[in-house]
């Protein structure tokens, strides 16, 4: 009976203990977590001085040739071999003769009726003299410089009435331009150039039939280059012909100086833009280069320059107040591709100089000053 007794006892007294054990494992289970140190980022930061800032519009475009003609045959014949080959990239200068075409027969003709008109007013030189002998002298000197060599010198002037009848009388002044006319044309025989430049295309070679109407190449003048681009209609009333432009290459390694040399006056209707053409001269351009124009436009007063990735879509910016970071709302007075000029923001405003990832209004950070003012990155 005694051992029963113990037994159930000691059973109770297990059970209990089990209990109790079970009871200490579960709440030691949940350990407490641990406490993580708050980490404050270090942010670089500018403090506000408004300036003066100057809008710099950026462009870029190809440039042209300022002069550039296009030949053309007006006459027929063949082409002659000149002192310089017919070939792109042929330089000539500037009355150097471009294209010679075989007017042999066609000169022929010009010297054939050059000699009848001196025989024409040759023929009514003894009637001067006996009719009108105070013109005479006049038309005689004319006669005595007639070179079928030159070209027709211009006919004595006609004073009076009766020479006037006399002269026409006799078909001397329709022969004068019948003359001058075939002159003309055989001119057309021979293309000078007009300015000192180079040949960039070249469709006809030396000994081929030239027919009249025929393109036979382009010639361009290589001292002076202009780019066409388009700028905002808002700076229609700013851009200046003479204005100053800053150009640079497409690989950055080379600058050149040029200037407005004209404006359009109308906007595109499409586009809403204006085109602007600006003149450079360099030795090292060549047409068909690409380059990057900055335009100066005009300059915006009491105003900071920042990156455009600082300002956010709601027309905000974040700043720097007792560590803690704050936004206040700004005016946008130009936008350039990597720029934005502001408005509106209080001299010793501290704003940051670089963005913060995963930045929000009431963030704690540690601001560290760079000591350089926000105008100080203006170009």
């Amino acid at each position: 009976m005694l051992r029963k007794i113990l037994l159930s006892v000691l059973g109770v007294a297990l059970i209990f203990g089990a209990f109790v054990f079970a009871k200490y494992l579960i709440d030691n289970k949940h350990k407490p977590k641990p406490v993580i140190p708050k980490v404050v980022k270090t942010v670089l930061v500018d403090t506000v001085k408004n300036g003066t800032i100057p809008v710099i519009i950026s462009a870029n475009g190809n440039l042209t040739s300022k002069q550039r003609i296009e030949l053309y045959a007006e006459v027929q014949g063949i082409f002659k071999t000149g002192s310089k080959l017919f070939k792109p990239g042929q330089k000539f200068n500037k009355g150097e003769t471009l294209i010679r075409l075989d007017a042999s027969e066609y000169y022929a003709g010009v010297q054939s009726a050059k000699s009848s008109l001196y025989n024409s007013i040759a023929s009514i030189m003894p009637d001067l003299r006996l009719d009108f002998p105070d013109i005479y002298p006049k038309w005689q000197a004319y006669l005595n410089n007639f070179d079928l060599k030159k070209s027709t010198p211009q006919l004595p002037e006609i004073t009076g009435e009766k020479e006037n009848y006399f002269i026409t009388g006799r078909g001397i002044v329709s022969a004068y331009y019948n003359v001058k006319n075939l002159e003309e044309r055989l001119s057309k025989y021979r293309i000078v150039a007009p300015f000192s430049g180079i040949l960039t295309e070249a469709l006809v070679t030396e000994g081929t039939l030239v027919r009249s109407g025929q393109k036979l190449g382009e010639f361009i003048n290589t001292s002076a280059y202009e780019m066409e681009v388009a700028i905002s209609k808002s700076f229609a009333n700013i851009l200046k012909v003479g204005e100053s432009v800053s150009l640079t290459s497409l690989d950055k390694t080379k600058k050149y100086k040029g200037n407005v040399s004209r404006v359009n006056g109308s906007i595109d209707a499409t586009t809403q833009t204006i085109t602007v053409f600006i003149e450079v001269k360099h030795q090292d351009l060549k047409e068909g280069m690409y380059l990057e124009a900055n335009v100066n436009a005009e300059k915006v007063e009491n105003a900071i320059e920042i990156d455009r990735n600082l300002l956010l879509d709601s027309e905000e910016i974040y700043v720097v107040k007792d560590s803690l970071l704050d936004v206040i709302s700004v005016k946008p007075a130009h936008f350039s591709s990597e720029k934005v000029v502001l408005k509106d923001v209080p001299d010793g405003t501290v704003i940051l100089r670089k963005p913060v990832p995963g930045a929000y209004a009431g963030m704690h950070v540690k601001a560290a000053n760079t000591n350089v003012s926000t105008t100080d990155s203006v170009q």
